[in-house]
């Protein structure tokens, strides 16, 4: 990891869990690549609470008028859907195991001892593995994850929240999305009581993430109609994809090969005329 992933790291610790490292001294250009990676992982709000945790570090210098910027970005990101709001909900891929989804949580609704923090719990999980499956893993929505785990997981049943996972196949990716609370945040293990064990990977696929990050943001099209009527597909976005798939299969081998599919078929749908 370089000093700008662990600088990046920094900011990220201690305005999700005010966590106190000191920053790493660095250039004018390597702190723009830093306010990259906010900008692709959605984190502003995060890391600019993180930039004020430092305000008095003598190593923290940045460039003039990227203050103003990383200002810019967390007001907009905040306008966004909050993940763990009680409204939102998200789906899966797989036509099966959404179907089952939202049969477990209609029954939910109406059942006597309903936990309302459970289903909140799994919607976030599920809102990761739907980033992780579409565009890599979104420190976004892990940050939220923990942060979850933090101020309601005394009131998550535990149990049902097991169950649940157990008859969407979630289990392993549930875990990663746990594992890398402990790899890259510095969560116990105790504080996660869906993971059994860590996943080796976990610190391996983040860094890959945020290394990637540039290229996979560089071309996004997946098809487009030429003038001459005959239909292009970019190869690069779709061996990236496939990759990404191949990656994450062992994690969700279901919903992994539906979403590569159901995001095959989007792409078709959205040739540009």
């Amino acid at each position: 990891m370089d000093i700008i992933q662990r600088n990046f790291f920094r900011l990220l610790r201690s305005g999700a869990y005010n966590d106190t490292d000191a920053i790493e001294p660095m250039s004018a250009f390597k702190w723009k690549r830093v306010f990259q990676m906010v900008e692709a992982q959605d984190v502003a709000p995060t890391t600019l609470k993180g930039l004020g945790n430092h305000a008095d570090d003598p190593n923290l210098e940045l460039p003039n008028g990227l203050m103003e910027q990383w200002q810019q970005a967390a007001q907009n990101s905040e306008k966004r859907t909050i993940i763990n709001s009680p409204m939102a909900t998200f789906e899966l891929s797989n036509f099966f195991l959404n179907r089952r989804l939202k049969k477990m949580m209609s029954t939910e609704r109406h059942s006597i001892d309903c936990s309302g923090e459970t289903m909140q719990l799994l919607n976030i999980i599920i809102y990761n593995v739907n980033h992780i499956l579409s565009s890599g893993i979104n420190l976004h929505g892990i940050i939220e994850l923990g942060r979850f785990l933090r101020t309601k997981g005394d009131r998550v049943d535990f149990v049902k929240l097991d169950n649940w996972l157990a008859k969407l196949g979630m289990q392993r990716m549930a875990q990663l999305e746990g594992s890398i609370l402990m790899a890259v945040f510095n969560f116990e293990q105790s504080e996660l009581p869906f993971v059994q064990h860590e996943e080796p990977a976990a610190y391996k696929l983040t860094l890959r993430t945020l290394s990637h990050t540039a290229k996979d943001t560089a071309e996004e099209w997946h098809f487009r109609q030429l003038s001459t009527g005959f239909v292009q597909n970019n190869s690069k976005v779709l061996r990236r994809n496939l990759r990404r798939s191949m990656r994450y299969f062992a994690y969700y081998p279901v919903e992994t090969t539906s979403n590569f599919f159901n995001n095959f078929v989007k792409s078709l749908s959205e040739i540009e005329e």
